[in-house]
């Protein structure tokens, strides 16, 4: 699973609106303000967040380390 900052981070990492992403990932701008907003793993739809971190990594994302011990984001950029 990922945690709230490291989809925070990965969309900062790309450059994206929450509402880019939200888009992208087809789910709510709101739902998406909500996982934000949490600590830790957002509690949430598995689904959903599969969603957003299957997006962000068709982006380049690299979700690493524990989401809760230490949560870290990799951006892969393609040439």
């Amino acid at each position: 699973m990922i945690s709230s900052s490291q989809i925070r981070s990965a969309r900062a990492m790309l450059n994206f609106s929450g509402l880019e992403l939200a888009k992208k990932s087809g789910i709510s701008m709101k739902t998406l303000r909500r996982y934000e907003s949490q600590e830790g793993i957002p509690v949430a739809n598995t689904a959903v967040l599969l969603s957003i971190k299957a997006c962000l990594e068709s982006y380049g994302i690299e979700f690493t380390g524990d989401p809760l011990k230490n949560p870290g984001v990799i951006l892969h950029i393609s040439d």
